[in-house]
């Protein structure tokens, strides 16, 4: 039987060759997986070792980056007080993070602001950017907030006070009162379509680009070295990966060039946080995702919300040290809240199959981990989903994850423009909002219509796309090896997948707090595997490989990762979803 064949899995899914595969197997398997991730033929070297030289437009390109540049190149010269302020998440701290040192190198003393997210909530205030002006600060940067920002922005130009704003999230038609806005997704912004997908760490990237070449105009750097710009590449590398933003065309090569970077270990504080997740190699683009981001993050969730600028800013080890292994005591708490929080949400989700998009809601529910709960349901279902934490104030803050093909953010947007929101907006693949507690069904109901087509459309088509086909002893090292140089991958660029087999179920059990099931595999050709499918025990994957016959044989398919943890390392496959031989 070949895989190719399954026409339902387990999983009730088909598989099938990703893109133009063709057969699947290529004499040049990087090739094979560029192609199938829609590289141009022509491009396929620039594509194989993604470089900023390559990818990266010219800044001023998009709407206001001259403005911006020549306001904070003012700032500099004069020596004035400028407050950088980001949002609570990894792309907001990883932004401000980046501005602050560029700024630091050109003698400026720049400070962060980092809003509480159960005090303050999202974005800029008046009453923040006024007191912020009142410290002192002639400018203020927003990084990763502020395009829906128009009360507070507002208020801070009748103080005298100049903004700039640095974003990436969707923008109506109107904008708020800032000196200059930068942001790819503006609805004027004619890069839109090729940087649209950019995190806020690469625009402010983009902005530390222009303010150099801006002061190297003006003779700037005449008596001092310029920043090295691409030393703070493993900045924008975490939250790029951390925002979930599309690893395509620019986003490649920060994120390429970015692990590079930390591998050689140039920042204090990734150095500390590196170590207290307990990595015992070189980074990779997965590391970002799950092993960093998640501890920078939990400051701003469950913690204090400025720790993670503090840590990639800092130049004191002893101060590293300490930063890190309190967001990775935060992390651990975050994970306990989480897990309440998480089986509430699936409990609200019963019930509501006929919806196109999972609105799930709960009194006292932590809004700090509702983003992270978003994403879980939205795997487990396999569709949009929205989990809105109400205060007993009767005020719900609400966080929604996307699947690809639905855009969310501007949904959210239309919905506040409908009026049944206080507040929200987002980008495609992910929002958050405000909304009254009496407003949640009709919000649910609202989104419910406008997506169902879209939902449908992204749903309808459903299959597991297959990489490439090996027996059970071809899951090795150095096929890992291989198809690792194919990324970075991520989200827009999806890891590859193999399938493997035919094989039988040695051995299954349960193994964690999360419901992992871990299977030992044995192939035809007389080779063993390990494999592992994660949260998956209440799944009909997990009880499939949990209740296998013996002399049962099957296909199983996922991806291929490295076991660092014996004393040698060796292959294993994360599984996506398995399938009988009849």
């Amino acid at each position: 039987m070949n895989p190719l064949s399954i026409t339902v899995s387990i999983t009730g899914q088909a598989w099938r060759w990703r893109g133009a595969a063709g057969s699947g197997q290529s004499d040049d398997l990087v090739a094979q997986l560029l192609l199938s991730r829609g590289c141009p033929p022509d491009a396929l070297e620039a594509h194989r070792d993604p470089t900023i030289r390559a990818f990266m437009p010219n800044p001023s390109i998009f709407r206001d980056m001259e403005r911006a540049a020549d306001r904070l190149a003012e700032a500099v010269l004069a020596g004035e007080a400028v407050t950088v302020f980001g949002d609570y998440d990894v792309d907001g701290a990883t932004s401000a993070a980046l501005l602050i040192r560029v700024l630091r190198h050109l003698g400026l003393k720049p400070q962060a602001y980092i809003p509480d997210r159960l005090m303050e909530g999202y974005g800029p205030s008046g009453e923040a950017l006024v007191r912020i002006a009142q410290g002192g600060a002639s400018l203020i940067v927003t990084v990763d907030c502020g395009a829906q920002a128009f009360e507070a922005l507002a208020r801070a130009r009748g103080v005298g006070v100049d903004v700039i704003v640095v974003d990436h999230h969707q923008c109506t038609t109107d904008l708020p009162l800032a000196y200059a806005l930068v942001n790819p997704n503006r609805l004027d912004e004619d890069e839109g379509a090729v940087h649209g997908h950019l995190a806020a760490v690469g625009v402010a990237f983009l902005l530390a680009a222009a303010l150099v070449r801006d002061l190297r105009g003006r003779g700037f750097f005449s008596d001092r070295a310029e920043p090295k710009l691409m030393d703070l590449l493993d900045i924008v590398a975490l939250g790029t990966v951390a925002d979930v933003a599309s690893l395509r065309g620019l986003n490649r090569a920060f994120v390429a060039q970015g692990l590079k970077v930390m591998g050689a270990g140039r920042n204090i504080g990734l150095n500390a946080l590196l170590l207290a997740s307990r990595l015992k190699r070189a980074p990779i683009c997965s590391d970002l995702g799950f092993a960093l981001g998640p501890r920078i993050n939990a400051g701003g969730r469950v913690g204090k919300s400025d720790l993670g600028v503090r840590l990639l800013t800092t130049e004191d080890p002893e101060e590293a040290r300490e930063i890190s292994e309190e967001l990775d005591r935060l992390n651990e708490e975050r994970r306990v809240i989480e897990g309440g929080v998480q089986a509430e949400a699936e409990e609200a989700s019963i019930g509501k199959d006929n919806r196109a998009v999972a609105v799930v809601s709960g009194l006292g529910w932590h809004p700090g981990v509702i983003g992270i709960v978003a994403g879980r349901l939205k795997e487990k279902l396999g569709k949009p989903s929205i989990v809105i934490a109400i205060d007993e104030h009767g005020v719900g803050k609400g966080s929604g994850r996307s699947i690809p093909g639905v855009d969310l953010g501007a949904a959210v947007l239309a919905a506040r423009e409908m009026g049944l929101l206080v507040a929200g907006g987002g980008h495609a693949m992910a929002a958050g909002l405000t909304v009254a507690a009496g407003q949640v069904e009709a919000f649910a109901d609202f989104i419910d219509e406008r997506l169902a087509g879209d939902v449908a459309r992204a749903s309808g088509d459903r299959a597991l796309l297959l990489d490439a086909v090996v027996a059970c002893g071809g899951v090795t090292p150095s096929l890992v090896e291989a198809l690792e140089a194919g990324g970075p991958y991520g989200m827009g660029w999806p890891a590859p997948r193999i399938a493997a087999g035919m094989m039988r179920v040695i051995k299954a059990d349960v193994v964690g707090s999360g419901g992992h099931v871990r299977a030992v595999m044995s192939g035809d050709d007389g080779r063993s595997l390990k494999t592992v499918a994660f949260r998956s025990a209440d799944t009909p994957l997990g009880q499939a490989l949990l209740g296998a016959p013996r002399d049962r044989r099957l296909w199983v398919a996922g991806r291929a990762k490295i076991d660092d943890w014996g004393s040698r390392p060796a292959a294993e496959l994360h599984l996506d979803d398995a399938a009988w031989v009849d």
